[in-house]
């Protein structure tokens, strides 16, 4: 898989020395915000490159960096960066290489706080953006100025699940001089291989999939060294949106079953898809591993597997049907996160006022009947169950 099997990067890459920690099996918790040197010369060389160094936790940290080196081999990137959240690690690769007047290219119905930041923030600073459906390289390329700077793509994206053709927009990109940077929290290092496929830097909400227990916010940044340095030495450090050494030893056990979880999931997902699909009530059903699915020969030609995160609509006239749903269910946790060992599900309806009519919907944007659930742990009977006592309230 990488230069080394998954295994031994889930289990033992970077603990490998465990006489440093006594013989500890599970790496210790470094919790210490800053670190001693015995002379000024120590100190001066840890000045020097705080990235590979211990000087202050807000750069490096011992339990932090095992973290990193398993999550840039799982990626096959050179080097990582974790921060506080998705959000965090998002901004960083992207503010990272802009300036004034530069130009970003973003795919359609990004995550909200992606969006948020080319359109709120960075806009008040002279970067331009432009939102792109981006299914099709060619209307990436038709949006390309000699401004741009960067192209943000997030593939599949976490609500309709639109993907792009990664070698293809990363092939563009580097034929233009232009940096690259994808969203791969849905499919995750285990079914999407990103770097592999030319782009340049790729980021997680590390909440999700890869943290897998709700109990942790966390993103994580991969790339070559040369750029994670660049990031390293810019919104990292500045804005120091770093990870705690508690939240990064939680990461890294949860990491240890990520393999075994997401088959599990896969599998479930499939015998609820094919559940819902049959359901009278069902509108519509997006999932990117489906045989249905416009996308599905990407899926099969550009990622390994599947996850457990979906939509569907429900046929009515208006959001009271929705609220009626999503009140009724008792397996499925209604929360805005996703990819933890419970189910869960988001309804879009929650962001519109009651008794929305959905024909109100505008055009291109999420429908409001539009239920996103995220499959966990269970068995599949019994989250059916639970999806046909509620579709049964519709």
């Amino acid at each position: 898989m990488h230069e080394h099997d998954l295994s031994y990067i889930l289990n033992h890459l970077g603990e490998e020395d465990r006489s440093r920690h006594r013989g500890a099996v599970s790496p210790p918790i470094y919790q210490s915000s800053i670190f001693a040197f015995e002379t000024v010369a120590r100190m001066r060389d840890a000045f020097g490159d705080e990235l590979d160094n211990t000087l202050y936790t807000r750069g490096n940290n011992p339990t932090v960096e095992i973290l990193r080196r398993k999550l840039a081999a799982l990626e096959g990137a050179e080097d990582a960066l974790l921060f506080g959240s998705g959000a965090a690690a998002i901004a960083a690769g992207v503010i990272a290489g802009l300036r004034s007047g530069d130009h970003v290219v973003c795919v359609q119905k990004p995550y909200s706080w992606t969006r948020s930041l080319l359109r709120d923030f960075l806009a008040r600073f002279g970067v331009s953006h432009s939102f792109v459906d981006a299914r099709d390289t060619a209307e990436i390329a038709a949006a390309l100025t000699p401004q741009t700077r960067l192209i943000v793509l997030e593939s599949p994206n976490t609500m309709t699940y639109e993907q792009q053709d990664l070698a293809a927009v990363a092939a563009l990109a580097r034929s233009r001089g232009i940096r690259t940077l994808l969203d791969n929290s849905y499919a995750t290092p285990l079914n999407q291989r990103a770097i592999a496929l030319g782009i340049d830097l790729v980021a997680h909400s590390a909440t999700k999939y890869l943290n897998g227990h709700s109990d942790v916010v966390a993103g994580v940044l991969c790339g070559s060294k040369a750029l994670i340095r660049e990031v390293f030495g810019g919104p990292y450090m500045t804005l120091g949106a770093m990870l705690s050494p508690h939240d990064a030893w939680l990461m890294i056990r949860g990491l240890r079953t990520l393999p075994v979880r997401l088959r599990q999931i896969a599998e479930t997902t499939q015998t609820v898809i094919a559940y819902l699909k049959a359901h009278p009530k069902i509108e519509h059903v997006w999932y990117p591993h489906d045989a249905d699915d416009p996308q599905y020969a990407l899926s099969q030609r550009q990622t390994t597997g599947a996850s457990g995160l979906l939509s569907f609509t429900i046929r009515c006239e208006t959001t009271r049907s929705i609220e009626q749903f999503c009140d009724a269910l008792q397996r499925f946790l209604m929360t805005v996160s996703w990819g933890g060992y419970e189910s869960l599900l988001f309804p879009v309806a929650a962001v519109y006022p009651p008794d929305t009519r959905v024909s109100e919907a505008r055009a291109g944007q999420v429908p409001v009947n539009l239920v996103r659930i995220s499959i966990g742990l269970e068995d599949a009977d019994v989250l059916i169950a639970d999806l046909a006592q509620a579709l049964d309230r519709v």
